[in-house]
């Protein structure tokens, strides 16, 4: 009718809602609200213009209807289909939805949702290839926080390892602790490229929403200001000491890797906890937390002063650089003693090539054990497919050598792709010496 807007609103609120403005008053009424995390989307019925449902991406995403039917529509799905599940599309009557699975250990897929039988038929897998192989569930976790608050995390072990299916494996495992970028992000339930790929390789594979992951509320964004290399970093290494107590990971076979933030929290890792892991993975990760301000390209100032600056501070003030020097890896070099594999794009813009650089150039001087991998063709990660392989192929050697899972022969890996080997070919067995 034209006299309301349907918003997801923030507005004098912890997480977000659903809410109707009304064009006429200019009062804002709650629709519903989502408790333990923001309200992520909304399903609108074409014809009547109005919301029925709405979706809330907490341990896993889960719809709530907002009417007697669409509720029954989405126990209806829920019953059929075990992953994350979106609404894609929708006839105009609503008699007929498309809809797309996120399963954690098997392809995603897209189905056709029958409203009046309340039936599901696939329609196409998202990723054919997959169809024939076997994948490693994943199980969505609350990990407490030395000082209370709740991570969401995400844990995939071997298929073989848990037989009861618990989320505990028969004996510790190695384990990788694989840290989102960001860091206003998050990691969800679904589909896991590097999860799988890892627990193929024999290791479990752990990645934790701390504190600034996006979707969980403003305080718990916000709890992340001033944390970078503290409280944001005591999260992981939290998550890590839980995944040891509970017969998960073995204590001395515990690896960390990301890429953007996730690299810096892998050479946080190396440097102010050296003692919790036994190597790192860092891809585009910063070093020195004022060279990255610094090298930020001129569009993105207005997000350097509203969240950067609030976060780090500024690099123009002389404190603030004292403090930021303080946080950033490159001033604890000396701490390192276990191997790290760097992997870089020349060509990007937010993470520049010096972030690299700068700590492998320490690292070497002091003799101490890295790799560095570059490609002249990348930017903020690795974007063609040729490239990730000839990364991927690389990491799981040296994860071999310093957790003692398996890998695969580099053979023609390196195919098509653009890498270079700037440092350190030495340290990663079998690795061409080119």
């Amino acid at each position: 009718t034209n006299d309301a807007l349907f918003m997801i609103d923030t507005r004098g609120r912890d997480k977000a809602a659903l809410t109707a403005l009304s064009l006429d008053s200019g009062e804002t009424t709650v629709i519903a609200e989502g408790g333990v995390a923001d309200i992520s989307n909304v399903l609108i019925d074409p014809g009547k213009h109005e919301p029925i449902g709405y979706s809330v991406n907490y341990l896993k995403s889960s719809w709530t209807g907002l009417n007697e039917d669409a509720a029954a529509d989405f126990r209806a799905l829920t019953a059929a289909l075990a992953g994350s599940v979106e609404v894609v599309a929708t006839t105009h009557d609503m008699s007929t939805w498309i809809v797309h699975e996120d399963a954690t250990d098997k392809s995603g897929a897209y189905y056709i949702y029958d409203r009046e039988s309340r039936t599901v038929s696939k329609m196409l897998d998202q990723r054919p290839a997959l169809a024939d192989y076997s994948l490693a569930p994943m199980h969505a976790l609350e990990i407490e926080s030395r000082d209370g608050l709740t991570l969401v995390s995400y844990l995939t072990l071997p298929l073989g390892s848990d037989n009861d299916g618990d989320g505990v494996p028969e004996k510790a495992l190695p384990m990788v602790l694989w840290v989102h970028g960001g860091p206003w992000a998050r990691d969800s339930y679904g589909y896991n490229s590097v999860h799988q790929w890892l627990a193929n390789r024999g290791y479990a594979v752990l990645s934790v929403n701390y504190r600034g992951s996006n979707g969980f509320g403003k305080a718990f964004t916000r709890a992340s200001v001033g944390e970078w290399a503290g409280k944001m970093h005591d999260d992981l290494i939290d998550a890590v000491q839980w995944a040891i107590g509970q017969g998960i990971a073995v204590k001395d076979q515990v690896a960390i890797g990301g890429g953007s933030y996730g690299g810096y929290a892998t050479l946080v890792g190396l440097t102010f906890t050296p003692d919790t892991f036994a190597c790192g993975v860092d891809i585009v990760g910063p070093s020195n937390l004022i060279t990255l301000l610094e090298s930020f390209p001129d569009y993105w100032r207005p997000f350097l002063e509203g969240t950067f600056y609030l976060d780090l501070g500024d690099p123009a003030n002389e404190e603030d650089r004292e403090y930021m020097m303080s946080r950033s890896p490159l001033s604890r070099v000396d701490d390192i003693s276990v191997p790290l594999l760097v992997g870089q794009g020349q060509n990007d813009p937010r993470v520049t090539k010096i972030e690299s650089d700068q700590i492998v150039e320490s690292m070497a001087d002091r003799e101490l054990p890295v790799t560095y991998v570059n490609f002249p063709d990348e930017g903020h990660g690795f974007a063609r497919p040729e490239n990730r392989l000839a990364f991927f192929a690389v990491m799981e050697g040296f994860l071999e050598g310093c957790l003692g899972g398996t890998s695969e022969p580099i053979d023609n890996s390196f195919e098509g792709s653009s890498i270079e080997i700037l440092y350190g070919k030495g340290y990663i067995e079998n690795l061409p010496q080119q």
